[in-house]
Order: C-alpha cells, then structure tokens, then sequence
C-alpha cells in the first residue's frame, strides 16, 4: 500500500468501452500544470468550461466539459479536475496517458475515496458504502448502501463510542480518586447505565445483521430426497427454466444457482442433488457438494414430496425421518406437490416453519416467497436498514463481548474496576475499527483494493 498521499492521482472513472461521455479524473494538491497545459485556462471553480483539451504539441485532442472542484470541499479533500470527453477509448486513453506525462500517476483501485477518508471526508464505513452502492444488486440495497453512505449507521455506532467513553470516565475515576467518599462503583446507576448500552448493542447488532444480508442476498439452499421437486421450484421461484426437470431420479448431479429479487432482498437460490445412498460416483460428488451447500446456507428450503409421505403427515414425524433436518433452525419445509394428495399436513408449532406448495399449479408459491421476503425484515422503504458488511458484525460481537466482560467485572465492585475500564476500552477499540478511527494499512489496503479504479 502506498503512503505517499501527496502525489497526483489520475484515472479514467467512467466504465470501460465506447459511450457518449467518457470522463478522466485528477486528484491533488496543485493541479496547475494540467490548467496550463490540458487547458490553456483557469477554470472557475465548481462551473462547468467547454473547452478544448489539448496534447503536447498544441493540437487538440478532444473537446469538452472541464469542471474544477478545489480542496478542501472536494470528494477527496483535494483539487479535483474532471475532463468530461467524448466516451472514446482511444480519446479517453490519449487523456490519460496526457495528464501522466504531466506528473500524475495512475489511481490504483478505490483510491479516490481512500483518500477522501484520509483527509477526513469520509468514515471508513461511509467509504464502504460508496463502492456497496456502486454494487448495488436491488433497488433497496441501493437506498441501503446510500443510507449508509449518509452515515445513519456510523452515527450509531458513534453513539456508543460516546456511551462508552462516559462509563470509562466513571470507572477510571472510581480508580484514579480511592479516597473519595462516593464509590462510583456502588452507584447503581452505572451498572443500569452498562445494561442499556448492552441493549443498544443488540439493536445495532441486529440491524448490522440485516445490512450484511441487504448487501449480500440471502443464500437459499433447496435440498431434499430425489425427485421431490427441487429443480421444479426452483423454476418456478426464477420464473425461468433455469433446471432441468424429469421423472428420472438423481437427474440434478451438480449445484446449480440462480440468483433472484423477491421485495427487493437479493436471493440466491441453489438447487442441490437429491440426498440418498448411490454408488454412482458423479451422483456421489453431488451429493457431497449438496451437504456442503446445506452447511453453508443462510436458509434451508427441504423439499418433500407430499405423495410419498405416508404416514408421515405430521412435522413432528417428518422431522424424525431425516437426519440432516435436526437441530436446525434456519429450515423450512416447503412439502411439494400437494396438488396430488387430498390430505392436510399436521403443523405443530414448536417445529420449524412448513409450507405446502405446488411448483407446478402454484399454489402457496406467494406464501413461500412472503416467507424469503420476511427474511429481510425491515429492508424495505420506511426506517429500512442501511448496507453492513462481515466485518462490522465481528467488530460489534467482539465489542459486545467485551461489555459483558465488564459487566461481570463490576459485579464484584471496586476489585474488577480496572478490568472492567480495560474490557471497555477494547470495546471501544472495536467500534473505531468500523469507522476507521482505529484501523491498520493492511485493513486499508484490503477495502479499498476492492473499489474499482476511478472510485
């Protein structure tokens, strides 16, 4: 990772190929050289100049739009040049390969806003949020990564850097001052104090869980016997026939996937082989893959076939029946081909969800996708959540762990205070590894190479 944040940084920002516009960008601290050179003009600040833009010998090399932005209001805190030319690669190249002759340098990928974090224009988490928008899959992950992109999450999270600094400020006193009469300590107040930080962890946490999957899509993994009708739903969920569908058990061998928006939450579904013995070794590879893909879901849609059921016509039952459904608690039920029996499935309520469905008629389709919509909880329009990422929740579960520890320390009073004050600071730390107030050139490093080049 480069240190040297003086330089001048250029890039082509516009996508790759022919289009009407294409637009170079240039970041730094003095930009003149390009005025005189590219130029031949001092543009005013924040007003668009058409103009010319000129090589080496005087001759133009295109005409166009030229804005200036100075710094320090600029995206990147610094003087900013754009030139907004015609979308040739070719033109667009000899603009570039202009403005490095000049000095500046190719922008490596996300460098553009890891400067604006640097000079303060932007949180780390607000960073991040520039290039989830850019990804954006659905319309309300985009208003997710813009809500984050604002800061609603970062002012949260600064929130509770404050609450924590407050409580530190009572514990070290409580260490720092012994003699004093009041034990801070003893007051109750600062242990009610420490349990609603706690919730507000939980609520942050929550909503940081819903980020991640608004950001990611929900990984949905249709499992089941063969032939029950996996590759049916799947179809059907598409809207595509995105699988291949026979009576032939064991027809589906290898994963396939096909991504999906259902209430604008990003789905993912995959369709996996039909679990059961089989000494065919490519139907074997499949199996092994499908359990492989059980493990990792975010959700488990085990299909059934509702004709073959028997007596099996309770949950309670069904669930006995299959080893791989115990325990879990991100399964769904989904009993298919319900059309082909005239019997009512007994639904007990400390069992997971079940859902009949026909993929062929239709029926109860609507009901499974509510159920994949439900998922996203408050992704949608009103106080919808804002896009997180992985390692905010790990930074948030380790800060939370962190508080109980200091909970556990001031219950026994003045002898865990200075452990207590420790475990808070290390939750403190946490947070400012969200936002970029704690952080490291590796973790720098590691965000921004994953912008594109010219954000």
């Amino acid at each position: 990772m480069y240190t040297n944040h003086t330089d001048t940084i250029v890039a082509i920002i516009t996508p790759p190929g022919r289009g009407g516009v294409g637009i170079v960008r240039a970041s730094g601290k003095d930009l003149k050289v390009f005025f005189d050179e590219i130029l031949g003009l001092s543009p005013p600040p924040r007003q668009a100049v058409f103009c010319g833009f000129r090589d080496a010998g005087g001759a133009d090399i295109d005409q166009g739009i030229a804005l200036y932005f100075p710094g320090p209001g600029s995206y990147t805190g610094e003087d900013i040049l754009e030139l907004q030319a015609h979308g040739s690669p070719v033109v667009l190249d000899q603009l570039l390969q202009r403005c490095i002759h000049l000095g500046a340098r190719l922008a490596r990928p996300g460098e553009f806003s890891e400067r604006a974090f640097l000079n303060n224009k932007l949180d780390l988490a607000q960073a991040e949020a520039v290039a989830d928008l850019i990804d954006a899959g659905t319309a309300q992950a985009a208003k997710g990564a813009l809500r984050a992109l604002k800061g609603e999450f970062s002012k949260k999270v600064y929130a509770l850097v404050d609450e924590l600094t407050r409580l530190r400020v009572f514990i070290e006193a409580a260490i720092d001052f012994p003699e004093e009469e009041i034990d801070f300590l003893a007051n109750s107040q600062i242990h009610e104090e420490l349990a609603a930080l706690i919730n507000s962890f939980d609520e942050l946490l929550a909503a940081t869980h819903q980020g991640v999957l608004l950001k990611e899509g929900l990984n949905i993994v249709i499992a089941g016997e063969p032939n029950a009708g996996k590759s049916s739903l799947l179809n059907a969920l598409a809207g595509v026939e995105r699988a291949i569908v026979t009576d032939v058990p064991g027809t589906t061998r290898d994963i396939i996937k096909e991504d999906i928006n259902v209430g604008g939450l990003p789905v993912q579904l995959v369709d996996t082989a039909g679990l059961r013995n089989s000494d065919d070794p490519v139907e074997k590879l499949g199996i092994e893959r499908a359990r492989q893909q059980i493990a990792e879901a975010d959700k488990v849609f085990w299909v059934v076939d509702a004709s073959t059921l028997g007596s099996r016509r309770s949950i309670a039952s069904l669930i006995k029946s299959y080893p791989e459904l115990q325990g879990r608690k991100e399964l769904v039920v989904v009993v298919n081909k319900i059309d082909l029996v005239d019997w009512e499935l007994e639904i007990e309520p400390d069992y997971p969800q079940c859902i009949p469905v026909s993929a062929l008629s239709g029926q109860g389709l609507g009901v499974l996708r509510g159920c994949i919509e439900s998922l996203g909880n408050n992704h949608g329009d009103g106080q919808g959540v804002y896009t997180a990422r992985r390692r905010h929740v790990e930074a948030l579960e380790k800060a939370h762990q962190s508080l109980f520890a200091a909970r556990d320390q001031l219950a026994l009073s003045n002898s865990g205070s200075e452990l207590a004050a420790e475990d808070l600071r290390q939750a403190q730390q946490q947070l400012g590894a969200i936002t970029g107030a704690v952080t490291s050139d590796d973790l720098l490093g590691e965000i921004f190479a994953g912008f594109c080049i010219g954000k």
